[in-house]
C-alpha cells in the first residue's frame, strides 16, 4: 500500500527535526553552563538564536509526526478496517505528539516561558521519541513490534542518561539563574 510507504517515511523523517531539537537544546544548556561575566552578552545572543532554531525544528517535527500519524490511520483503515487500535506504537506516537505540543506551547504559560525550561524540555521530550522507536519495537507486543529477543538498551543506560541530563540541567539552571533570569 502506498499509505504504508508515505506513513513510515513521514514519521521517520520527523525524527530528524526532533533529534536536531534535542541537540540544539543540549548545546544551549551547555552554553549556559559556560556563561560568565565576560561572555554573558555573546552567550545570550547565541542561546537566543539556538532556541529560535530549536523551536522551529520542533515545530517541523511535530507537524511531520502528526501528519504521519494521520497517514498511518489511513493505512490502518485500508488494511484492517479501523483507523485506530490503541496499539503500543500508535499510543506512544500520540504521547510523543502531546509531549512535543506541550513543549512548543510552554512559551505561552507565564511560569514556563524561559529559554532554560524550553531547552531542557526539548532534551527531555526526546526520550518519548526514543521509547516510541526502540521501546515499542523491542519491548512491547503489538502490530508494530519487532521483538528479536535482544534488548537494545538497559536500565543502566537509561539511568546514566537521566543522570547526565539531570546534572546538565542543574548546572545550566544555576548559571541561567545567575546571569539570565530577570
Amino acid at each position: 500500500s502506498y499509505w504504508l510507504m508515505i506513513h513510515v517515511a513521514v514519521i521517520v523523517g520527523s525524527y530528524g527535526p526532533f533529534t536536531l531539537g534535542m541537540i540544539l537544546g543540549l548545546v544551549s544548556l551547555i552554553l549556559m553552563i559556560f556563561t560568565n561575566k565576560e561572555n554573558k552578552e555573546k552567550m545570550l545572543i547565541n542561546i537566543k538564536e539556538l532556541t529560535i532554531v530549536n523551536e522551529m525544528s520542533l515545530t517541523v517535527g511535530l507537524v511531520m509526526l502528526t501528519i504521519g500519524n494521520f497517514l498511518g490511520g489511513m493505512w490502518a483503515n485500508e488494511s484492517w478496517g479501523r483507523y485506530w487500535g490503541w496499539d503500543p506504537k500508535e499510543t506512544w506516537a500520540l504521547i510523543s505528539i502531546m509531549i512535543y505540543a506541550f513543549v512548543i506551547h510552554m512559551r505561552l504559560i507565564p511560569g514556563l516561558r524561559s529559554r532554560w525550561t524550553f531547552n531542557l524540555w526539548s532534551v527531555v521530550a526526546f526520550s518519548s521519541i526514543i521509547f516510541t522507536y526502540f521501546g515499542v519495537n523491542f519491548y512491547l507486543a503489538g502490530l508494530h513490534s519487532y521483538q528479536s529477543g535482544q534488548q537494545v538498551g538497559s536500565i543502566k543506560f537509561i539511568a546514566i542518561a537521566v543522570f547526565i541530563v539531570f546534572v546538565i540541567g542543574l548546572f545550566s539552571y544555576r548559571k541561567y539563574d545567575k546571569y539570565f533570569k530577570k
